[in-house]
């Protein structure tokens, strides 16, 4: 048996009937196809969720009944990946399996050994919507009630005050003596996970980060790319913190 597919909408309708339309509904007609009586679920992003049954269906709109509606809280403790900016497609693959595995936000980082750097401006805009669309899309997929968001670029020291603003930090380091599943974790508030480059993290960034409270962990005994390295760890985390009780 197929799974109700997931389709975001800025805002759940009030009453026991709604029209899903625009972009989401073009797709729900025209590509999925979905036909009066099959099943579909409504979502805000933001953790409210409706189950729906097709009553008409247009070329690009659908006639919709709600059966029922509810809200789903946010885990705890958020899990924020801080990713370093990653060539080519690597990072869109990063964000997408992270978002799968659960990561509550994403901010870009614009780490000392990031080949690639997105400047201010259009080519920047646009890597950044590239990284949003891949959240936005494997959110939907995942049939997640929340959507995770994906930040502004930060440097170096932003990234530290965003760690002084949470209430933990693991840098994933593959040279690193302490593994993930000795660490001691929060139970709430923001733990912010810092993957790096694929050179890896410069000795003056490991030292600030350190300063700010960040704590080198390693997923295991093999090295991963930094396109991986945030969905394992947020599975991992997702077992050790009870967040997938």
């Amino acid at each position: 048996m197929t799974t109700a597919p997931v389709f975001l909408v800025d805002e759940l309708p009030a009453g026991e009937h709604a029209v899903l339309d625009g972009p989401e509904g073009r797709h729900a007609a025209t590509v999925r196809r979905l036909h009066p009586g099959e099943e579909l679920m409504l979502c805000d992003g933001k953790g409210s969720v409706a189950a729906c049954v097709v009553e008409s269906a247009t070329r690009d709109a659908l006639d919709l009944r709600l059966l029922r509606r509810w809200a789903e809280p946010p885990p705890q403790p958020r899990l924020i990946i801080a990713q370093a900016l990653i060539k080519g497609d690597r990072g869109e693959l990063a964000v997408e399996l992270a978002t799968e595995a659960g990561a509550d936000a994403i901010v870009p980082w614009r780490a000392a050994r990031s080949v690639v750097r997105w400047e201010d401006g259009p080519r920047g805009a646009k890597a950044l919507t590239r990284w949003r669309s891949s959240a936005r899309e494997a959110a939907k997929q995942s049939r997640r009630a929340w959507v995770p968001e994906v930040l502004e670029p930060v440097t170096t020291a932003e990234l530290v005050a965003l760690i002084g603003r949470g209430a933990g930090a693991l840098l994933l380091e593959s040279s690193a003596k302490t593994p993930i599943l000795t660490v001691e974790l929060p139970t709430a508030g923001d733990l912010v996970v810092i993957v790096g480059p694929e050179g890896g993290t410069s000795g003056d960034e490991r030292t600030l980060l350190g300063a700010a409270g960040a704590q080198e962990v390693r997923l295991g005994h093999t090295v991963l790319r930094a396109s991986t390295a945030a969905a394992v760890a947020v599975s991992a985390l997702g077992v050790l913190s009870g967040r997938w009780r």
